[in-house]
């Protein structure tokens, strides 16, 4: 408990981007005093323009601090500030009204700097990042022989090409279930209009730009592309494992019509050494068993992308909309292949709940083609953070958001989601941080949770026209950048205390001087007091409030790795906040 005490040391945290004029701006100040505490903004002369006293909130059990709230909303003058308080002072912050701009454009060229199969040119990515092509002409078949658990695989009798997509995170696997939740949320935010300003053709950094068409859909596209080549041809049959079974044990393998369904991944036989270049990667390249987790998630996100390109690109457009009915049906035949969890190499993305993937690909399919076959299966419960293994709420907010749905479904779908944007507001108030998430869990990934409900409040007071919406996604977007126990920007290159060492193959400058540190606009996992799989999280097992279990080192994969799906809400959040 000493490292606690130690951590919790007085320290003024905020926001270390800014602000724009008109919305909220908080920082909280852990100091053990329990009474208020007078503070001031100073501007770039160090002339105080604003002072106030701190509400004093007290002890926080999700940061071990003793919390004191400063309302500074007031200051709306554009410029350069710091804030004070009991002796400290901030680093300099902006107020401005495109303060996010910078940020959102970072975070979507992280999707361009992922990819694989091409080179990644200096003037998209910046000199120091630039790279030859990882895993170009990649055409792979599928493992074959004894896994992990003895289990014997046959193989297939077919090559696919399956070059291109994201590298998914920190290794060089490329997988079907992570890059649909990913690809869904670029989709959706051009599908909204949130970020026509931001993301308009030519405003990002990639090779596709000035070609006409918006640069959301380009860097989406490069995603969908590679997601339709991991597709089955039809009147493939595979030897594959069949309802309930233990997925990391000995598995009863069943030959089926597999012609439809979706690779689960396209991954190493084995996980190479961090760091490892992607273009010198020399491990064996495998396809590894179709699942119905990927095959509806490409059901999902070909049906959205065909809506999305009908009038841009007819041909595209009826092509994924011909993908995603085929993998809706081999989905219907074969409802219950799961992913194992007996390869290494890779990450295993095994889930075996799927009822959450079949309302969200019959929500895309439904908004796209109208079929009623569709509407029967629609997403039901509550609406809540989505993750790549709990999806059904992405399908409610295509229902709440695509202008092809009935207006009784729509109304009733944005109901859902003003419902659970409420109780992340209920969750404010007893958050110390005053974060939309009060829970002490964090689990893997959690800055992605605190951004996925940024998106929810966004869109309901999108919907609603409350503000009180928005400042909860400023919130969710504060504690990201800073406005943290840790006084971490959890994002590279943004703010004075940024993220510098994740765990990744190539941006990888802590364990290789001739390598690079990561671009601006990548975004850490974020604290875990859930799963603390590394050497370096066990070590602060039981040492550590939830909100500072985290440390920034590369070998920190269970803290600090980088992802696709963390990353797509980022975008998500900083492009609407940047709206008006």
């Amino acid at each position: 408990m000493i490292l606690l005490a130690t951590l919790a040391a007085a320290a003024i945290n905020v926001a270390q981007l800014g602000a724009r004029p008109s919305d909220q701006k908080i920082a909280i100040i852990a100091d053990s005093t329990p009474t208020p505490i007078d503070w001031s903004v100073t501007d770039a002369r160090g002339q105080i323009v604003l002072r106030g006293r701190t509400a004093v909130v007290g002890d926080d059990a999700a940061s071990g601090d003793h919390v004191h709230v400063a309302d500074f909303s007031a200051l709306r003058q554009s410029g350069q500030y710091r804030i004070k308080a009991g002796g400290l002072a901030s680093g300099q912050f902006r107020v401005a009204e495109r303060v996010f701009a910078p940020l959102g454009r970072a975070a979507l060229n992280f999707f361009y700097q992922q990819r694989a199969g091409t080179p990644i040119d200096a003037r998209w990515s910046g000199a120091q990042w630039a790279r030859a092509a990882g895993h170009p002409d990649e055409r792979a078949t599928c493992f074959a022989g004894v896994d992990e658990k003895g289990n014997r695989w046959p193989g297939c009798d077919y090559t696919l090409d399956v070059t291109g997509g994201w590298y998914d995170a920190g290794d060089h696997g490329k997988y079907v279930v992570n890059a649909g939740i990913a690809v869904w949320t670029l989709q959706n935010l051009y599908e909204t209009a949130i970020a026509r300003r931001l993301f308009a053709d030519g405003q990002a950094s990639l090779p596709e730009a000035g070609n006409g068409i918006d640069d959301l859909l380009d860097e989406a596209r490069w995603e969908v592309e590679w997601m339709l080549r991991m597709q089955l041809p039809a009147g493939t049959r595979l030897a594959l494992p069949v309802g309930a079974q233990d997925m990391e044990g000995r598995l009863t393998l069943t030959t089926v019509d597999a012609g439809g369904m979706v690779h689960h991944k396209v991954a190493d036989r084995n996980w190479t050494k961090l760091p490892t270049v992607p273009a010198e990667d020399r491990e064996t390249r495998l396809l590894y068993p179709p699942s119905t987790a990927a095959t509806l998630n490409l059901a999902a996100v070909a049906a959205q992308a065909a809506r999305l390109w009908r009038t841009i690109d007819p041909a595209f457009a009826a092509r994924c909309r011909d993908a995603a009915r085929r993998a809706w049906d081999a989905a219907q035949r074969n409802p219950a292949i799961l992913a194992p969890q007996t390869f290494t190499g890779s990450g295993g993305y095994g889930d075996a709940a799927l009822a959450d993937e079949r309302g969200w690909a019959a929500a895309e399919l439904f908004a796209t083609t109208g079929d009623a076959r569709y509407r029967a299966m629609l997403p039901t419960g509550d609406v809540d953070a989505p993750n790549w293994g709990d999806v059904g709420t992405l399908g409610t907010i295509t229902l709440a958001t695509a202008a092809t749905v009935p207006g009784d479904i729509r109304r009733s779908a944005r109901a859902s989601i003003v419902a659970a944007a409420d109780r992340f507001l209920g969750e404010r108030a007893r958050s110390g941080y005053r974060l939309p998430y009060a829970s002490t869990r964090y689990e893997w990934g959690s800055s992605s949770v605190v951004l996925n409900r940024g998106m929810i409040l966004g869109l309901a007071e999108r919907f609603t026209g409350d503000r009180r919406y928005r400042y909860g996604a400023v919130d969710a977007m504060d504690y990201i950048l800073g406005r943290n126990p840790l006084g971490q920007s959890y994002v590279s290159g943004m703010g004075w205390k940024s993220l510098r060492n994740p765990h990744h193959r190539f941006w990888a400058h802590q364990l290789d001087a001739s390598l690079p540190g990561p671009p601006p606009g990548a975004l850490s996992g974020g604290p875990n007091n859930t799963a603390m799989a590394d050497p370096i999280a066990r070590r602060l097992r039981g040492t550590c409030a939830p909100q500072r279990c985290w440390v920034n080192d590369a070998n920190a994969y269970a803290l600090n790795e980088v992802a696709i799906n963390w990353n797509a809400p980022l975008v998500w959040v900083a492009a609407y906040l940047d709206a008006d």
